[in-house]
Protein backbone atom coordinates (compact mmCIF):
# COMPACT_ATOMS: atom_id res chain seq x y z
CA UNK A 1 0.00 0.00 0.00
CA UNK A 2 1.54 3.33 -1.00
CA UNK A 3 2.05 6.03 1.61
CA UNK A 4 -0.63 8.65 1.74
CA UNK A 5 0.40 12.00 0.32
CA UNK A 6 0.41 14.82 2.84
CA UNK A 7 -0.32 18.28 1.57
CA UNK A 8 2.36 20.50 3.09
CA UNK A 9 1.03 23.77 1.71
CA UNK A 10 0.03 26.18 4.47
CA UNK A 11 -3.69 26.51 5.02
CA UNK A 12 -5.34 29.55 3.45
CA UNK A 13 -5.15 32.68 5.58
CA UNK A 14 -8.75 33.39 6.67
CA UNK A 15 -7.86 37.05 7.27
CA UNK A 16 -6.89 37.66 3.67
CA UNK A 17 -9.78 35.77 2.03
CA UNK A 18 -12.03 38.85 1.57
CA UNK A 19 -9.12 41.11 0.60
CA UNK A 20 -7.71 42.03 -2.77
CA UNK A 21 -4.54 43.13 -0.98
CA UNK A 22 -3.31 44.11 2.49
CA UNK A 23 -2.33 47.77 2.88
CA UNK A 24 -1.14 47.67 6.51
CA UNK A 25 -0.37 44.58 8.55
CA UNK A 26 -0.88 44.28 12.31
CA UNK A 27 2.73 45.25 13.07
CA UNK A 28 2.58 48.40 10.96
CA UNK A 29 -0.68 49.44 12.57
CA UNK A 30 0.64 48.78 16.09
CA UNK A 31 3.82 50.81 15.43
CA UNK A 32 1.94 53.76 13.96
CA UNK A 33 -0.62 53.82 16.78
CA UNK A 34 2.25 53.84 19.31
CA UNK A 35 3.85 56.82 17.50
CA UNK A 36 0.54 58.67 17.49
CA UNK A 37 0.04 57.96 21.20
CA UNK A 38 3.48 59.37 22.02
CA UNK A 39 2.74 62.52 20.00
CA UNK A 40 -0.64 63.01 21.68
CA UNK A 41 0.90 62.43 25.12
CA UNK A 42 3.37 65.24 24.43
CA UNK A 43 0.80 67.58 22.88
CA UNK A 44 -1.79 67.18 25.67
CA UNK A 45 0.45 66.91 28.74
CA UNK A 46 -1.13 68.77 31.66
CA UNK A 47 -4.41 69.39 29.81
CA UNK A 48 -7.85 67.92 30.61
CA UNK A 49 -8.32 65.60 27.62
CA UNK A 50 -11.47 63.90 26.40
CA UNK A 51 -11.52 61.57 23.42
CA UNK A 52 -14.86 61.39 21.64
CA UNK A 53 -14.93 58.19 19.60
CA UNK A 54 -17.15 57.81 16.56
CA UNK A 55 -18.84 54.42 16.78
CA UNK A 56 -18.63 51.78 15.60
CA UNK A 57 -15.63 52.08 13.32
CA UNK A 58 -13.46 54.10 15.69
CA UNK A 59 -13.76 51.64 18.60
CA UNK A 60 -10.83 49.37 17.67
CA UNK A 61 -8.49 52.30 16.96
CA UNK A 62 -9.57 54.04 20.18
CA UNK A 63 -8.95 50.95 22.32
CA UNK A 64 -5.37 50.67 21.09
CA UNK A 65 -4.62 54.40 20.96
CA UNK A 66 -5.69 55.24 24.52
CA UNK A 67 -3.28 52.63 25.87
CA UNK A 68 -0.49 54.55 24.13
CA UNK A 69 -1.52 57.94 25.57
CA UNK A 70 0.24 58.17 28.91
CA UNK A 71 -1.82 60.77 30.72
CA UNK A 72 -5.24 61.00 32.35
CA UNK A 73 -8.16 61.25 29.94
CA UNK A 74 -11.86 60.59 29.68
CA UNK A 75 -13.67 58.76 26.92
CA UNK A 76 -17.00 59.59 25.32
CA UNK A 77 -18.65 58.29 22.18
CA UNK A 78 -21.04 59.29 19.44
CA UNK A 79 -22.97 56.95 17.19
CA UNK A 80 -22.96 58.54 13.75
CA UNK A 81 -23.17 57.04 10.26
CA UNK A 82 -22.76 58.17 6.68
CA UNK A 83 -22.19 54.91 4.79
CA UNK A 84 -25.48 53.09 5.48
CA UNK A 85 -24.20 49.72 4.18
CA UNK A 86 -22.58 50.93 0.97
CA UNK A 87 -18.99 51.40 -0.24
CA UNK A 88 -19.37 55.16 -0.68
CA UNK A 89 -20.64 57.77 1.73
CA UNK A 90 -24.34 58.39 1.21
CA UNK A 91 -23.88 62.12 1.76
CA UNK A 92 -26.33 61.93 4.67
CA UNK A 93 -24.89 62.06 8.19
CA UNK A 94 -27.16 60.41 10.75
CA UNK A 95 -26.73 60.98 14.50
CA UNK A 96 -28.08 57.90 16.29
CA UNK A 97 -28.29 59.65 19.65
CA UNK A 98 -29.59 63.02 20.74
CA UNK A 99 -27.35 63.54 23.79
CA UNK A 100 -23.93 65.00 23.04
CA UNK A 101 -20.95 64.17 25.26
CA UNK A 102 -20.19 66.40 28.26
CA UNK A 103 -17.04 68.11 26.98
CA UNK A 104 -17.38 71.68 28.25
CA UNK A 105 -14.09 73.03 29.61
CA UNK A 106 -12.01 70.16 28.20
CA UNK A 107 -9.58 69.69 25.33
CA UNK A 108 -11.36 67.35 22.92
CA UNK A 109 -10.06 64.96 20.30
CA UNK A 110 -12.74 63.59 18.00
CA UNK A 111 -11.50 60.15 16.96
CA UNK A 112 -12.64 58.26 13.87
CA UNK A 113 -11.32 55.34 11.88
CA UNK A 114 -11.16 57.13 8.52
CA UNK A 115 -11.47 60.58 6.98
CA UNK A 116 -13.15 60.10 3.62
CA UNK A 117 -15.64 62.66 2.25
CA UNK A 118 -15.26 64.80 5.37
CA UNK A 119 -19.02 65.06 5.87
CA UNK A 120 -19.13 63.01 9.06
CA UNK A 121 -16.32 64.82 10.88
CA UNK A 122 -17.55 68.22 9.69
CA UNK A 123 -21.08 67.54 10.93
CA UNK A 124 -19.77 66.34 14.30
CA UNK A 125 -17.41 69.29 14.76
CA UNK A 126 -20.12 71.78 13.78
CA UNK A 127 -22.55 70.28 16.26
CA UNK A 128 -20.00 70.09 19.11
CA UNK A 129 -18.91 73.72 18.52
CA UNK A 130 -22.54 74.89 18.43
CA UNK A 131 -23.93 72.92 21.37
CA UNK A 132 -20.91 72.51 23.67
CA UNK A 133 -18.00 74.64 24.93
CA UNK A 134 -14.74 72.67 24.66
CA UNK A 135 -11.43 74.43 25.33
CA UNK A 136 -10.16 73.04 22.03
CA UNK A 137 -11.54 70.71 19.40
CA UNK A 138 -9.25 68.65 17.15
CA UNK A 139 -9.46 65.45 15.14
CA UNK A 140 -7.50 62.21 15.05
CA UNK A 141 -8.03 59.49 12.45
CA UNK A 142 -6.15 56.33 11.68
CA UNK A 143 -6.64 56.72 7.93
CA UNK A 144 -7.03 59.74 5.68
CA UNK A 145 -7.98 59.27 2.05
CA UNK A 146 -6.09 61.36 -0.53
CA UNK A 147 -9.23 62.46 -2.34
CA UNK A 148 -11.14 65.65 -2.99
CA UNK A 149 -13.47 65.98 -0.03
CA UNK A 150 -17.11 67.01 -0.06
CA UNK A 151 -16.42 69.09 3.09
CA UNK A 152 -13.29 71.25 3.54
CA UNK A 153 -11.59 69.41 6.41
CA UNK A 154 -8.29 67.72 7.16
CA UNK A 155 -7.44 65.72 10.27
CA UNK A 156 -5.19 67.29 12.88
CA UNK A 157 -3.59 63.87 13.43
CA UNK A 158 -3.64 61.07 10.84
CA UNK A 159 -1.94 57.70 11.02
CA UNK A 160 -1.77 56.73 7.36
CA UNK A 161 -2.75 58.28 4.03
CA UNK A 162 -4.41 56.01 1.49
CA UNK A 163 -5.93 56.21 -1.98
CA UNK A 164 -9.60 56.05 -2.79
CA UNK A 165 -10.09 52.28 -2.47
CA UNK A 166 -12.77 50.84 -0.22
CA UNK A 167 -11.00 49.25 2.73
CA UNK A 168 -11.92 47.01 5.64
CA UNK A 169 -10.33 45.66 8.80
CA UNK A 170 -9.20 47.07 12.14
CA UNK A 171 -12.65 48.51 12.82
CA UNK A 172 -13.62 49.36 9.25
CA UNK A 173 -16.49 47.32 7.87
CA UNK A 174 -18.56 46.47 4.87
CA UNK A 175 -22.18 45.86 5.85
CA UNK A 176 -21.12 45.10 9.42
CA UNK A 177 -18.46 42.54 8.51
CA UNK A 178 -14.66 42.50 8.64
CA UNK A 179 -14.19 44.92 11.58
CA UNK A 180 -12.26 42.20 13.41
CA UNK A 181 -9.58 41.71 10.75
CA UNK A 182 -6.20 42.51 12.36
CA UNK A 183 -5.01 44.11 9.11
CA UNK A 184 -6.30 46.88 6.86
CA UNK A 185 -6.87 45.91 3.26
CA UNK A 186 -8.74 46.59 0.07
CA UNK A 187 -11.98 44.64 -0.12
CA UNK A 188 -12.30 42.33 -3.12
CA UNK A 189 -14.81 43.66 -5.60
CA UNK A 190 -15.59 40.21 -7.01
CA UNK A 191 -16.83 38.75 -3.71
CA UNK A 192 -19.99 36.67 -3.82
CA UNK A 193 -22.96 38.56 -2.36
Amino acid sequence: MPAESIDTAPPPDPWSAPLERVLFDAGQIRARVAEMGARLTADYAGKPLTIVTILQGGAVFMADLIREIHLPLTIESLSVASYHGETESSGRVTFHQSRLPAIDGRHVLVLDDILDSGRTLSAILDRLRTERAPLSLRTVVLLSKRIERAAPIEADYAGFEIGGEFIVGYGLDYRGEFRNLPVIGVLKTDRPA
